[in-house]
This record gives C-alpha cells, structure tokens and sequence, in this order.
C-alpha cells in the first residue's frame, strides 16, 4: 500500500511538472536551433544557445503569461536542473586549480563580497529602502542573486514584498548583464582571465556566468566559475553573521505575521543551517575531490559536461521564462535606481581587484 501510494504521489509529481519542463526543452530546442543558423548563415557563432534560451524565454514571457499549470516545470528547470548542472561541474575542476589561483585571490574574493554588501546596503538606506530590503539587495547583488535573497530572508525576517522585489531585479537584471558584460570586457581590452575573473565576481547566478563567460572562450569559463563558487561561499557566513548581528530585524513590530516568500519566519537565534551551504556546492565540492584524486574516470568527463552544458541551457529558458521585464517597472525608481548604483559600484570594486592582482 505504501509503494502504491509513492507510486502515485511521483506519477503525480511528474505529471505537474512536465508541462513545464517540456516548455523548457522547447524554448532549449529553439536556441541550439538559433545557435546553428548563425554558424550557417554568419560562419561562426556569435550568441551561445546559453544567451540565447535567455532571449527566447524572456521573449515568450514578454508576449504570453503561462498560466499555473505550467510553473512547476518551470520552477524545476530553473532551480533542480541548474543546482544539478553546477554540481556536475566539479568534475571539471581539481583542486589544483583552486590552489593555482592563489590566497590573494581567494582573499581577494571575500573582500570584495563584504565591502559590495556594506556599500549596496548604505546605497539602498541612502534612497530610502528600508533596512531589510536594502540587505536583500546588498546580498543578492554582492553574492548569488535569488538563491542569496531566498536564503537571507528568512534569515532576517524579510517579507514577500520586499523578497519580491529583490527577484524581479535580480532576475531582469542578471539577463541584462549577461547581454552586456562581454561588450564591456571587449571594450575594456580584457584577456580571458581577468573577464572571466570579472564575470564570477559581477554576474548572479552560476550558470548566467558560465553564458556570459563563453563568447571569451574556456579560459574565462573556467576562471569565471571557480570566482563565482567562491564568492557563493560566502553566502554561509554572510547568514551566520546575519543571524547574530540583525536579530532584531525578524520580531520588528510594522512587521505583519510570517509570508516569507523564501520560507517561514525563523525563531529569534534560530539558523536554519541548511541554507548555509546548499547541496550542490557540497555536491561540487565533493566531485572536486573526486576529480582531485583521479576517481572520475577520464572517459566520464566529456559526457559529464555535456550533461552539464544541455542542463544549464534548460535552466537558463527556464530563467528567461521567469522574467517578467514589467515587475521592473512596478517597483518604483527608488529600488531601481539604487538596485543599478549597486551593480555599478560591484563592477567598479571588481575592476580594481582585478588590477591590483595584475590578473592575467
């Protein structure tokens, strides 16, 4: 009786997700199909199907708003398949690689996190957003973007206006600069490590950095993700350090009772530690490893990170189908404009680490 109902509640399951995801494959299908008439017609491939799923998703978002039927696919391609393909990419990184970028760099990477926060949080309190949401911006623009949001939020007893509002721009926002940052890094004369090393310093999420980091080529794919990982590591003592500093954030009295949108509202001194360290970086973590020691079979590792790419190609539609460009404007020109001053500041930090490394 057990199996038989585990059975069903999975076909279940499955049967609400597939819409969704099937939208998402589509969309994927779409963009590889792009992707192969610009190498035709231009001989060479300018956008990756990366950029482009973004593209068409957000294009298909912009003219048709799937109904809710169709959200749990979606919601599952944007965050199991991309948390699943950023795992598999420790198959191709040792550990050799991350001691080769040396301590000043690693050290260089948690400094910039912390000095991002603090001055996005003092732009945001300088345009009048209240303190939770200036530290949902401070920490999604400084660290992962949404998954950074989802886990601070609770953390500090954010709403679900606030946390709304942090994700409409993080999401609009991170496509915008996936677009963008390789016409920066051309117009900056950037090798490929140092625009690689400022993809993974500036860009949201992981495989929005991988997108932006491929028109530079490998070299700055693989800088842009091991900087990026690091700096998603910081996300666990960023909400450690929350968690003691702003305690009297979560039992403030204008406060309605819980609708987090990322989860209930913590017991004061309460940490949900799961959220510390998210189990795709732990399952990255220990693929490094395996990798480091020669326990991944050599033969493994090409489909491993064709697996890896087609997945984050899914996830990166699945993105596009999430962005709604008109949340942007229904936010007001407050959160706007200190949400852009915020990323501008990112940038400018991460320019000048990257030179005073003399990363090349």
């Amino acid at each position: 009786m057990i199996r038989a109902s585990e059975m069903l509640g999975r076909t279940h399951l499955a049967s609400r997700i597939l819409p969704g995801l099937g939208l998402c494959v589509a969309v994927t299908g779409a963009a590889y199909a792009l992707q192969s008439g610009e190498q035709f017609l231009l001989g060479r491939v300018w956008l990756e199907a990366l950029v482009l799923a973004i593209l068409v998703g957000t294009i298909v978002r912009s003219l048709w708003t799937p109904h809710e039927g169709w959200l749990p696919g979606i919601s599952f391609a944007a965050k199991v398949l991309l948390e699943l393909a950023v795992m598999l990419l420790g198959a191709s990184v040792s550990a050799a690689t991350i001691v080769a970028a040396g301590p000043w760099l690693l050290l260089g990477i948690a400094g910039t996190v912390a000095v991002a926060i603090a001055s996005s949080f003092g732009i945001g309190r300088l345009f009048g957003l209240n303190t939770r949401l200036a530290l949902l911006v401070a920490c999604g623009n400084s660290i992962c973007g949404n998954s950074a949001i989802a886990a601070v939020a609770p953390v500090i007893g954010a709403d679900g206006d606030d946390v709304a509002a942090s994700i409409g721009f993080t999401a609009v926002l991170g496509v915008l600069v996936v677009l963008g940052l390789p016409l920066l890094g051309m117009a900056l004369h950037l090798d490929a490590l140092q625009y690689g090393a400022l993809a993974g310093l500036t860009v949201y999420a992981v495989p929005q950095v991988i997108a932006a980091a491929a028109p530079i080529g490998p070299v700055a794919v693989q800088m842009g993700t091991l900087v990026k990982l690091v700096r998603v590591l910081m996300l666990g003592p960023v909400c450690l350090l929350l968690s003691l500093v702003a305690p009297s954030l979560r039992d403030e009295a204008d406060e309605l009772p819980p609708h987090v949108t990322a989860g209930d509202r913590p017991a004061p001194g309460r940490l949900p530690l799961h959220r510390l360290v998210p189990w795709f970086i732990l399952g990255f973590l220990a693929l490094v490893g395996l990798r480091s020691l020669d326990l991944v079979p050599h033969a493994a590792l090409s489909p491993i990170g064709e697996v890896a790419t087609n997945l984050t190609v899914i996830s990166m539609a699945a993105l596009g189908l999430g962005v709604d460009i008109r949340s942007v404007a229904g936010a007001g020109g407050r959160v706007t404009a200190a949400v852009i001053l915020s990323l501008v500041t990112l940038g400018g930090i991460s320019l000048a680490l990257i030179h005073a490394l003399h990363i090349a």
